[in-house]
Formats: structure tokens, C-alpha cells, sequence
């Protein structure tokens, strides 16, 4: 192993000679280089190899390789590339091939290695790192497609891309991403061709016996990759897939056209070729004007062209008359409703089509649960308080059990100030399961402190501890002590956390709230503080060190507080706390020792 180590160092030599000789390194940075490289070569020459030592020397090399790129440039020299950096480019890709081949299935390794033969421009290198990395994971797609782009894209071979998706397709007959790249790959080509072709036309050039297919020109490769597609692979998102893809190139009219008949033969009856078919009718347009456009001309214009997508959505509805296909529907509404415009005629008609919509979905009874908060947002944006009122009433009785539902309804009638919501408080509790409910005492009890008396809240957030489930009565029972205080004062709140620690579970943050009122009064007693402290520690001491080390910073900063508990705190903590606690305990006490906490 030495000796092979000792080889790999001497053959360092020429390079770091001619790094000297030619004034890019000194010396002693050359020095300084052989110690580094000695180390880190008899890492990866151990018994036991470990993956880091590998990243770390690759690295090291390629921040090497980095320093001399930029040396060049400051003193401008440009030789003796084969003697330097080519001897570090052969070491680089040989710690990567070991790499790769003692830890095969880390993907991660093989794609840096790809990335680095893309930097230093190694294509020679690049094509067997993609040959090696395929033969040992053929299952993962996105790299069949990678090594085809590269193919196609730098080295400018479509025979060889071609046959890297054929191989591709082998192991992964069905994968749609597959053939969309296949697909796009083989129009990219008849593109190529195409220009090809029309450069030599230009040029008048004699092409001799050479000559271009039409089929291929003409995309028919393509047509045949979407056939066989079409056969394996179901469903719309597929066919929109290759459609958006054929229209970025504009030789595909009778290609677009083929995949556009056979998504309306095969998939009628679903809403996103419905979806597709509607948006459509934006992107066709009417045939342009020769003269001078107004401005309301071009809302005119887009005013069209939206009314031609909502008559196919209409006629969608009725067609396929579903919660997927309003849903479409809709949320078309509501994005042309959202879109920016200088014009208040357009956005009005944006509105009132987005009402008007819902209005049907809902009539249908077909409007999905998360429209509804959507649909009320318009309502009271434009003031139609008493409909709002009626839809959100409505969205309560079709999803009765639905606690965003009741949420909605009780904040529309909060907002409009209506005299029925303590009695929709009421029926939300009744319907909504008990485990569910928390957001709706959260709501009644903040709606009822700036709208009620005193007791009448106190009232209610004694019943709301009673009526939720033992874990989310922790939240209600912070939120009882902060607003006993805000609104009883010390002596109350001192009563209320009394009686609240006899009603288990709690929370941390329930006795720091008291820790934090206790702070606050002008004459802060330390027997009380060490009440709240004793207390949460009981119930808390073993799970975390932050409650000991405020006890303790309590007892060193407190006018009342005495320095020499801290010694049987810090011993009690000790015991209580157990594994990486402890450790995190004593580093922080170690800083709190030393005043850096």
C-alpha cells in the first residue's frame, strides 16, 4: 500500500515541477501541495475506505484546478496545459471511477462526476462515465434521458440519443416522461434537418447523391413515437404533454391536429380535455386589424375571446356535469378575474362571470368545499352581505361536519356584525366532532372578549376546558391565563394558574405566561417564582435543560434570589435529565458559568 501510495506521489512530480518553472505556483506552495496530497492519497489507500476521503480529495483537486485556471488568467499564460492540468483531469476521473465503482448505487457520486466532465469540457470521459452509470441503474428514467440530451445537445448526435431512448424504452415500456423527451428529441432533429435543408437551397450547393427524407422532415419519426405512446400510456395529462410540446415547433399543424382528434375521440368525458378545449379559444384570437389598435378595441378583443372559452365551458358543464369539471371551470373565473387590467369595464365583467358561476355550481349543487370561502371573499368585496349570509349558511348544511366550513360562516357573520352569532356558535359545536373544535372556542372566546361582559367570557372559557379534548385544552388554558390577567390583574390570574394546575395536561409555555406576569409586577417575589419554576419542572424536568437553566439564571439575577440553590438545581437536573440532555445541559451551563449565556 505504501509503496503504491509513494508511486502515485512521484508521478505528481513533472506537474508540480512545471507549475514552478513556469511561475504559476512558488516554492513553498508547491511544498505545501505534496503534504496535502501525501495525506489525503494515504486516506483512500486504507483498509476500511470511507466515501467522504474520496469527495474530500476529489475536491480538493478540482479547487486546484480552479487556482491554476485563475492564475493563468492574472499572468497570462496559456501553455503547457497537456503537462498540468491534463495529468490532474486523469487523477480526478480515476478517484471518481473508484468512488463509483466501491459505492455503485449512490447516484449522487455518478451525477458529480457527470457535472465535472460537463465543466473540463472531458466528452471523451463523459461518454463512458453515462455508459457505466446506465449498465448499473437502468430503473432510474431522468438519467436515460440526461445521457440522451447530452447526445443530442453537445455532441450534436441524434442516431446516438435515438438509441439510448430505444434501449430506455426497453427497460421502461410505460414511462410517459420517456417518450415526451423521445418525442421532443425526434422534432429537434426534423428541425435540425429542416434548416439544414434550407441553408444548402439558399447557398444553391449540389447535395450530390445526398438527400433529406420528407417523412423525416416533416416530423413522422415523432407521429410514430406518439402512436406507440398512445397505445401503452392512458390518460389526458399525457396528450396535453406532447401537444405542448409539438407546438414549439411550426412544422407540426397535421401532428397537433392528430393529437388533438384523438384526445377528443378517446378521453370525451374528461374535464381537462374539456379544460384544454375551453383555454384554447384565448390562444386562437380573431384575425388582426391592419390599422391602429385602440385600446378598446383590445378589450373588446379579450372580451371575445373570453366569452368563446366560457360558451365551451358551458357546454363542458353540461356535458360532464361534475365537481372536477366546475372546479375547471371556475378556477378559469377566477384567474382571468385575478389577472391585471387597466380596464374597470373588463374587470367587472370578470366579476360578475366569477358570481355568476359559482352561482350555478352551487345551484347544481356541485361546488366544491374550498370554493365556498372563494366565492364569499367576492360576495363581500362587492357588498352583497345578505347572499353571502345565505352561501355560507348553505355551505353549513352540506358540509355539516366541515370545521372550516362553520369557521367561514361564523367570521362572514362576525364581520357583517349580525345578531345570530352566538346562536351559529352553538349549532358549529353541535355538528362539529369534539377533537375537531378547537379553532371554533378559539374564535367564540376571541369574539366574545370584545363583544361580551366579563363574565360571560370567564363563563365561556371555563366551558370550552371542559368541552375540548384534554390535548387541546392546553392551548385554551394559555389563552384563559393571558386574558384573566389582561383583564382581572395579578391577584385573579395568581387564582385562576392555582386552579389550572389541578387540571392536567399543561404546557410550558402555561407557566412561563406566569413566570413572565410574575416578572412584570413592580414588587417581583422570588417565593412565587419558585412556585411557577417547582411547578413546571415537576411536569417538565425531564424533557428539556432550558427550564433548569432559567431556574437557575432566575436565582443569580433575582433581587431575592439566593446564588447557593444553584448548586442543588444543577444537581437535580442532573438526575432528571437523561442521554443527549445532559450533554446539552452542561455545555450550556459551562456558558452560563462563564457569562457568555
Amino acid at each position: 500500500m505504501a509503496e503504491r501510495t509513494e508511486q502515485r506521489l512521484e508521478d505528481r512530480v513533472p506537474e508540480l515541477q512545471q507549475l514552478e518553472r513556469v511561475g504559476l505556483f512558488t516554492h513553498k506552495e508547491i511544498k505545501a501541495v505534496l503534504r496535502k496530497a501525501s495525506a489525503l492519497e494515504y486516506k483512500i489507500q486504507r483498509r476500511a475506505l470511507r466515501k467522504e476521503d474520496f469527495i474530500t480529495y476529489i475536491q480538493y483537486e478540482i479547487n486546484l484546478l480552479e487556482l491554476i485556471k485563475k492564475r493563468r488568467a492574472r499572468i497570462g499564460y496559456s501553455f503547457k496545459k497537456d503537462e498540468i492540468e491534463h495529468s490532474i483531469l486523469q487523477r480526478v476521473h480515476s478517484l471518481f471511477n473508484r468512488a463509483t465503482g466501491k459505492w455503485k448505487d449512490d447516484v449522487q457520486l455518478w451525477l458529480s462526476h457527470v457535472a465535472f466532465c460537463k465543466q473540463w469540457n472531458s466528452k471523451h470521459q463523459l461518454s463512458k462515465v453515462f455508459s457505466s452509470m446506465l449498465a448499473i441503474h437502468p430503473n432510474k428514467p431522468e438519467l436515460w434521458i440526461m445521457a440522451a440530451k447530452w447526445e443530442m445537445e453537445t455532441q450534436l448526435s441524434s442516431e446516438s440519443a435515438r438509441r439510448l431512448f430505444l434501449r430506455a424504452l426497453r427497460f421502461h415500456p410505460e414511462c410517459p416522461k420517456l417518450y415526451q423527451e423521445y418525442f421532443r428529441m425526434e422534432l429537434m432533429h426534423a428541425e435540425k434537418q429542416r434548416k439544414e435543408k434550407k441553408a444548402f437551397e439558399q447557398a444553391k450547393m449540389d447535395l450530390g447523391e445526398f438527400s433529406y427524407s420528407e417523412d423525416i422532415l416533416n416530423g413522422e419519426m415523432a407521429r410514430i413515437i406518439y402512436r406507440d405512446a398512445a397505445q401503452k400510456i392512458k390518460g389526458v395529462p399525457f396528450h396535453l404533454a406532447v401537444l405542448s410540446i409539438a407546438k414549439l415547433f411550426d412544422f407540426t399543424q397535421d401532428l397537433q391536429k392528430e393529437i388533438l382528434e384523438s384526445l377528443q375521440a378517446q378521453y370525451a368525458d374528461d374535464p381537462l380535455t374539456w379544460d384544454y378545449m375551453a383555454r384554447r379559444e384565448l390562444e386562437l384570437g380573431s384575425p388582426q386589424s391592419t390599422g391602429h389598435t385602440t385600446k378598446q378595441m383590445k378589450v373588446s378583443e379579450m372580451t371575445q375571446r373570453e366569452e368563446r372559452c366560457c360558451a365551451v365551458f358551458e357546454e363542458a358543464v353540461r356535458a360532464v356535469p361534475t365537481e372536477d369539471m366546475w372546479k375547471c371551470y371556475i378556477t378559469f373565473c377566477l384567474e382571468r378575474y385575478n389577472r391585471k387590467t387597466n380596464s374597470e369595464e373588463l374587470k367587472q365583467k370578470r366579476l360578475e362571470r366569477s358570481l355568476s358561476v359559482f352561482n350555478k355550481a352551487y345551484e347544481s349543487n356541485l361546488l366544491l368545499e374550498a370554493f365556498y370561502k372563494q366565492w364569499l371573499q367576492l360576495l363581500l368585496e362587492c357588498n352583497l352581505s345578505e347572499k353571502a349570509t345565505e352561501v355560507a349558511e348553505a355551505a353549513t348544511k352540506r358540509f355539516t361536519q366541515s370545521v372550516e366550513m362553520w369557521q367561514m360562516r361564523l367570521q362572514v357573520l362576525i364581520q357583517l356584525k349580525s345578531d345570530d352569532v352566538a346562536q351559529c356558535f352553538e349549532e358549529a359545536i353541535k355538528h362539529v366532532n369534539s377533537k375537531d373544535t378547537l379553532p371554533l372556542w378559539i374564535l367564540w372566546v376571541e369574539w366574545s372578549e370584545g363583544t361580551n361582559n366579563k363574565e360571560d367570557t370567564d363563563a365561556l372559557y371555563q366551558r370550552s376546558l371542559r368541552a375540548t379534548t384534554p390535548a387541546e385544552s392546553v392551548t385554551m388554558k394559555e389563552k384563559y391565563l393571558d386574558w384573566t390577567y389582561r383583564n382581572g390583574g395579578y391577584k385573579k390570574v395568581r387564582r385562576v394558574f392555582t386552579s389550572l394546575c389541578e387540571n392536567r395536561p399543561l404546557s410550558v409555555d402555561f407557566f412561563r405566561k406566569m413566570i413572565q406576569i410574575e416578572k412584570e409586577q413592580q414588587s417581583s417575589k422570588m417565593l412565587h417564582l419558585r412556585e411557577y419554576y417547582e411547578r413546571a419542572l415537576r411536569e417538565f424536568g425531564s424533557t428539556g435543560s432550558d427550564l433548569w437553566l432559567e431556574y437557575i439564571k432566575e436565582e443569580l439575577s433575582h433581587p431575592q434570589g439566593k446564588p447557593e440553590n444553584c448548586g442543588s438545581i444543577h444537581w437535580r437536573a442532573m438526575k432528571m435529565l437523561q442521554g443527549d440532555l445532559v450533554e446539552d445541559f452542561i455545555s450550556k451551563y459551562t456558558l452560563l458559568q462563564t457569562g457568555h449565556l
